[in-house]
């Protein structure tokens, strides 16, 4: 049985849509975020800290991207993962990490000094910046993508998955709408999959069970 540690929302809910896209079993183990902090416990688990932790008998995965790699090639196969000797593995390996190395780091620098720093420790230079630099790197992704319906090889696959998570955090730190139309309507299409929505009702169930809250405190009015 395949247990994935994860808190609302975070980068941990890739691995948690990649399972229900594989239609593997699996235990869901919420965390109140951040959970080096509010879950000491887990330490004991994962010394990092981070989420998400997706351990599969003797597999330890601590990687977003990473862990949907596995889960597509191990338990799944095309047509979630490419094959080697696909024309599109390269362009298909490469938008699975851009979702996470590019388009989702710039973003949890605006999150955290807009959202999770204390008002003091606020940086509006550095929100400001990497504002610029994280809707930069979405209209590059338009380019890349060039009107097609998915990221790689003409279908889904998990590095749909890893860059329509990047969308969904666009969303929640409130930039979504200066994103290309074309991505906005590519990420409604995935939010429709059944698997993307049995996620959700999945993490939902969990953190209403242990009584965690959301990831991110409410957005404070401008």
């Amino acid at each position: 049985m395949i247990t994935l540690w994860h808190c609302v929302d975070a980068r941990s809910f890739r691995a948690l849509w990649a399972l229900e896209e594989v239609g593997a079993p699996y235990e869901l183990e919420i965390l109140p975020f951040p959970p080096r902090y509010l879950a000491r416990e887990y330490l004991e688990i994962n010394p990092l800290g981070t989420i998400p932790l997706m351990i599969d008998g003797d597999v330890r995965m601590t990687e977003s991207a990473a862990i949907c790699q596995y889960l597509a090639e191990r338990y799944a196969g095309p047509p979630l993962s490419v094959r080697p000797d696909e024309p599109a593995f390269g362009a298909y390996l490469n938008a699975l990490h851009f979702g996470e190395a590019t388009l989702t780091f710039p973003q949890t620098i605006v999150l955290r000094y807009t959202r999770l720093e204390p008002p003091e420790r606020r940086l509006p230079q550095a929100v400001a910046d990497y504002t610029k630099w994280t809707l930069g790197r979405f209209a590059g992704l338009e380019k890349l993508m060039a009107g097609a319906e998915h990221v790689a090889a003409d279908r889904f696959t998990v590095a749909d998955i890893s860059v329509g998570y990047a969308l969904m955090v666009l969303k929640v730190i409130g930039l979504f709408d200066q994103a290309p139309p074309s991505l906005q309507a590519y990420y409604g299409r995935l939010r429709q999959r059944p698997a993307f929505v049995r996620a959700k009702a999945a993490q939902k169930s969990a953190a209403s069970e242990k009584g965690v809250g959301p990831t991110l405190p409410p957005k404070e009015p401008s």
